[in-house]
């Protein structure tokens, strides 16, 4: 992988990545020198050297009253992701022992149906991703596709099926419109290989049903609803 494709990865800005690997070229440098070689302004610069010193990649000394800056060793980049994934594993210990009682808060709302939206590429996978997690125990879920929509959902998660599959998810399909092959762990059929006008892609899963569309700028959306009812009534179609 390219070292700034990398670093972007690592979460670090298009200046913080020039920024630090200057510095990591050129050895201890002050603000000024740092701001000419980079061609940032000195206010930005020293402003991105305070990000990188919080992060432990950049540290400082002091010679004759002025502040020198020097990045260090690439092997504390290992050092940070250790530390992220020990707060993570803290953070996901804690959050075992609460979210139970925030679903207790979430389903306080008894049958009343919960309606949530979401928009663009980012909305979509949202969407998805709440599809693989909230089916970890039955292991499938259920869709109406629509080959208006399909490519919207790819373009939102391109690994999406490879990811479904490697869980052990099933689906089973009920096709509208031409494309959609088999995949692995699922089943379909097809409504009509010449079928068009059906804009809207739906997602049966547990007691949540996603319906997915585009508007007539062509821009994706979809809404989540939850409700054990509705979701019943959209698995009927699936008694094959």
């Amino acid at each position: 992988m390219d070292i700034r494709a990398y670093l972007k990865e690592f979460g670090l800005s298009e200046k913080e990545i020039e920024v630090y690997l200057t510095l990591l070229k050129s050895g201890v440098q002050s603000v000024r020198r740092l701001a000419a070689a980079t061609k940032i302004n000195r206010g930005t610069t020293y402003d991105i050297l305070k990000s990188l010193i919080t992060q432990g990649l950049v540290s400082y000394q002091h010679r004759e009253k002025h502040q020198y800056f020097i990045a260090e060793d690439p092997e504390k980049f290992a050092q940070v992701v250790a530390e992220k994934e020990r707060e993570i594993s803290s953070l996901r210990e804690k959050l075992n022992h609460i979210v139970p009682e925030l679903k207790s808060l979430y389903h306080r709302a008894g049958g009343k149906p919960t309606v949530r939206y979401y928009e663009g590429t980012r909305g979509l996978r949202t969407i998805l991703t709440d599809v693989l997690e909230s089916v970890y125990e039955k292991k499938e879920y259920l869709i109406y596709s629509t080959v208006e929509v399909r490519p919207y959902l790819h373009a939102a998660y391109p690994t999406f099926t490879q990811e479904r599959v490697r869980r052990g998810i099933g689906v089973r399909v009920i096709a509208i419109g031409e494309g959609g092959q088999l995949k692995g762990l699922d089943e379909r059929r097809w409504l009509s290989s010449h079928a068009t006008g059906a804009p809207t892609y739906t997602i049966i899963y547990g007691t949540k049903v996603a319906l997915i569309s585009v508007s007539d700028a062509r821009d994706p959306f979809g809404v989540i609803i939850e409700n054990e009812s509705i979701a019943a009534t959209q698995r009927f179609m699936f008694e094959w």
